[in-house]
């Protein structure tokens, strides 16, 4: 298993995708120290109120969007010159490389998240913000953000796995991803979709009792039950499939 990781890294280090996991965190950057109207604000945590702005982009659009990425890339190899059959004629287990290609991708969203952490903290300085950074705060806001992901990851991981066409896997991405604007206007369907949960899960309110900014009941059935979904079906679909 740790022999397929380290596969995978090497792999991912020849794409160099750096320029891919640092992009929607800079681009919160422009939006975190050019917005006129974070400045003028008087009511309520300027860091909450900056992560707001900045999430509107970030957690509906980008974090979506790149696992999609993410999961095309780690399948790009195997979907070129008979990679598939190469890989599994090797003595693993077909879930073990399931399992590994998952790993690698959550550790590099976790890798966006902490760099949009820092990317926070540094709008924040240069707004001048006299109020002290709220390390408890981001650091569920991270963790939660990341966590909201892992259904994500799994499906689109799935279909990258199914599909060979990159521009195939990226486009489902975006037939979910989309929707999620709307969804977060619905107290009905927005706490009920998937693609949506990152941003509820990096929306800071002082009022809500929960796991990770929502309710603990909505925590383990939106993001627990349908990672665990796309996880079983995404390692029964890949075991059995012809290659």
């Amino acid at each position: 298993m740790i022999g397929l990781i380290q596969a995978e890294w090497f792999k991912l280090k020849r794409l160099r995708i750096v320029g891919l996991l640092i992009v929607g965190p800079l681009l919160s950057l422009i939006i975190g120290i050019a917005n006129p109207m974070i400045k003028t604000l008087e009511d309520g945590n300027p860091w909450y109120m900056l992560m707001l702005f900045m999430n509107l982009t970030y957690a509906l659009l980008f974090l979506p969007l790149v696992t999609g990425v993410l999961a095309g890339l780690v399948c790009r190899y195997e979907h070129q010159a008979g990679g598939w059959k190469q890989l599994v004629a090797l003595p693993i287990k077909r879930y073990q490389i399931y399992f590994a290609k998952f790993f690698v991708i959550a550790v590099l969203v976790l890798v966006i998240q902490l760099f949009y952490g820092a990317v926070v903290y540094g709008a924040g300085t240069f707004n001048q913000f006299t109020e002290p950074f709220p390390v408890a705060v981001i650091s569920k806001f991270i963790i939660g953000g990341w966590l909201a992901t892992l259904p994500m990851i799994a499906l689109q991981l799935w279909a990258a796995m199914m599909w060979q066409s990159f521009a195939l896997v990226f486009a489902l991405n975006v037939v979910f991803t989309l929707p999620s604007i709307l969804a977060i206007n619905s107290e009905r369907f927005g706490p009920l979709y998937p693609w949506a949960q990152p941003f509820f899960m990096m929306y800071m309110q002082d009022d809500v009792s929960g796991l990770f900014f929502v309710p603990l009941s909505q925590f383990l059935l939106v993001t627990v039950g349908s990672f665990v979904i796309f996880l079983a079906l995404g390692t029964w679909s890949f075991t059995r499939k012809a290659i």
